[in-house]
């Protein structure tokens, strides 16, 4: 009998070959460990800066680098959560100038940034000129663009690749988690030869997908191409040569657009980024796709029993595209070269369908295949853009092609048993929608009330969903945008003031300006600072940096802010004397609806800060001693409950339900 293998969880991070199994998240934080292992195999003696600002479907990429610390320090690694999206992107342009100045301590900083889309296009400024400037020789800029394709945790469906094209960053489209470690390497490699910065697309199905993986750091070899000319000097940040910030930035503009990019290509080329995975010799109908929608479309051929075999049979070709922006010319000419069709499937908008068409346009008139993608030749929109595509709508278009040119009673057969399957989806209605709600005790469950005669406005963060309860809340802005709707709306209403929820999360990312921009337009609003103490969405996060109820408060009152009050659930923490600036006001929670009836007739902008821990958080800090877990309890007698349900109404908490008794 064979010995079973010691295993460990922390073998994630620790063994250097063979096979383990990882999170899309993990491999991320693993990935620099590996770039600094093949560092260390080419003699050089490199660092890794790491920040960003987390958001689904990169909502726990803080907490497991956290979690990984003892790792990271092992291997050089330096994590710093950013405030925002954008000064961390600062930050990591200041990394790749570290060996411009002669005092660096390694021979370059390799660098990852992570944000969601929102975070992306807040960042687009620094993320333009970063790339403008240039990587590191022995440093190099990966991007993680969280997307969030079905808007599943976001205020919009997000694609950020337009963003990273406008901005001319490469992009790299991972299809599992082998692929997030293979393209995140061949990312930073990119990125040193280049001179670009590179993005690494992250949708949530990979984010939140689980494999076995091999982590042999040289697994690959990276090839350097042999078909572009470096021009003198190279492509790396460079100090300017010229004193004239017009000069300087037209410098960079050409070295991005005559250079950078083509070496980029290159070097997709000399690696083989992109690639037939399946071909035959009788080509006729090909198929483009890349990234999860490469995944998908393997499950729709499973799904219509096309085996490789068999494709290679009826004619059909698959070809993968890794690097989607700027898509490498010769290998899809290569690939086009004797089909009659191709069909490109990709979700969101089509980014690859258009640079097919464009680099087949101008090559060869005898070899131009249809090109088929979000709509068909006779604008039936038949891969949509909208939402996601799934497997089964993938398999659907895929058989209607071929059965232009073939009959198959095979694919036919298993259409036939897909259809049947879907209906009898459709015909399934469950019995009760659940929609998102406070978790019960949550602090928004009191703080996001407003008197009678007034509404509130939302923002970014849990109380969020106070807009489909009965809270006289309506309308949310983007991340730090909280109350300048207001500003646009104030001098054209007859309503003379509103409350604008912000939570101290967003407070601390951006939300202080807008306080700012009300305070300079002089418009009547009272921002609730609902101070929760953690960053409750993405996992429970504290700040990125210290804050307090107090420092709030002694950062708003120079603002020009009118009036401040405090209201918790333990006010007698609080000494109003000696930490908070004077007139402020701190009374328990209960006073909530008198002391919003007081602030809003008070002209301009007033504060009103409401501290309660957030109640997931308590639990957990409870859990694990952090915190006092208090001996007296709430709960409703049976004896006396009339089964009304006002006590849930009033609570707004999903816990209480009415007892079915005798009584």
């Amino acid at each position: 009998m064979s010995k079973l293998a010691a295993v460990s969880l922390d073998d994630k991070y620790e063994i250097d070959t063979g096979r383990i199994y990882l999170t899309g998240i993990q491999a991320l934080v693993r990935l620099p460990m590996m770039q600094r292992r093949r560092d260390e195999r080419a003699k050089l003696n490199t660092a890794c800066y790491i920040t960003g600002y987390r958001g689904s479907p990169l909502g726990g990429i803080d907490l497991t680098l956290t979690h990984a610390k003892a790792f990271l320090d092992r291997h050089h690694i330096h994590f710093q959560p950013g405030v925002n999206e954008d000064l961390a992107a600062t930050a990591i342009w200041g990394s790749q100038q570290t060996d411009l100045f002669g005092d660096s301590k390694y021979d370059g900083v390799f660098s990852m940034w992570y944000a969601k889309g929102p975070g992306v296009d807040r960042s687009g400024d620094v993320l333009r000129h970063g790339n403008l400037a240039g990587s590191a020789k022995h440093g190099g800029v990966l991007l993680l663009a969280g997307d969030d394709h079905t808007c599943k945790s976001s205020t919009t469906a997000h694609q950020s690749e337009y963003a990273f094209m406008d901005a001319g960053i490469p992009v790299l489209n991972p299809s599992g988690v082998q692929e997030i470690l293979d393209y995140g390497l061949h990312g930073w490699a990119m990125s040193r030869y280049s001179g670009c910065w590179v993005a690494l697309k992250v949708v949530s199905d990979t984010a939140e997908s689980s494999g076995s993986v091999s982590v042999d750091p040289d697994r690959f070899e990276v090839t350097i191409p042999t078909d572009f000319d470096m021009p003198e000097g190279g492509l790396n940040i460079r100090m300017p040569a010229s004193p004239f910030a017009t000069a300087q930035a037209l410098e960079q503009e050409m070295r991005l657009h005559k250079y950078k990019l083509y070496a980029a290509l290159a070097y997709a080329r000399a690696n083989k980024l992109n690639k037939a995975m399946i071909d035959g010799p009788k080509r006729r109908f090909g198929i483009v796709t890349c990234g999860k929608s490469y995944l998908d479309v393997r499950q729709a051929f499973d799904d219509l029993g096309i085996d490789e075999d068999y494709a290679r049979e009826i004619g059909l070709s698959l070809y993968k595209v890794g690097m989607t922006w700027p898509l490498e010319r010769d290998g899809i000419r290569q690939f086009a070269e004797g089909l009659e069709e191709i069909l490109v499937v990709e979700e969101k908008r089509a980014l690859i369908e258009n640079q097919l068409k464009e680099q087949l346009y101008n090559w060869n008139e005898n070899v131009r295949p249809r090109v088929i993608g979000k709509f068909d030749e006779s604008g039936e929109w038949i891969l949509p853009s909208a939402d996601e595509l799934t497997p089964a709508r993938i398999a659907r278009v895929i058989a209607k092609r071929i059965a232009r040119f073939m009959t198959s009673p095979r694919i036919i057969e298993r259409l036939k048993f897909l259809e049947a399957k879907e209906d009898a989806l459709k015909n399934f209605a469950p019995p009760i929608k659940r929609i998102a709600y406070f978790c019960a005790g949550c602090p928004h469950n009191s703080s996001t009330k407003v008197p009678d005669g007034s509404r509130a406005l939302a923002g970014i963060g849990c109380h969020f969903m106070s807009q489909w309860m009965d809270r006289n809340t309506a309308t949310f802005t983007q991340m730090g945008g909280e109350g300048a709707t207001w500003i646009g709306q104030a001098p054209f209403s007859k309503t003379e003031h509103v409350f604008q929820n912000l939570g101290d999360g967003t407070y601390y990312h951006s939300g202080l300006l807008a306080i700012r921009a009300a305070v300079a337009a002089k418009v009547n609003i009272t921002f609730k600072i609902l101070f929760n103490d953690a960053v409750a969405m993405t996992g429970g996060q504290p700040m990125d940096g210290p804050l307090s109820v107090a420092m709030v408060a002694q950062q708003v009152a120079p603002e020009g802010v009118g009036r401040i009050a405090v209201l918790s659930d333990e006010p007698d923490k609080y000494d109003a004397g000696s930490h908070f600036p004077a007139g402020t006001s701190i009374d328990h929670r209960d006073r909530l609806d008198a002391m919003q009836r007081q602030l809003r007739e008070i002209p301009g902008v007033t504060v009103l800060i409401f501290d309660q821990t957030c109640a997931a958080e308590k639990r957990r800090r409870r859990k694990r001693k952090l915190m006092v877990d208090p001996p007296k309890r709430a709960f409703i007698n049976e004896r006396v409950c009339e089964g009304c349900g006002d006590c849930g109404k009033v609570s707004n908490c999903v816990a209480i339900a009415p007892a079915e008794t005798a009584f």
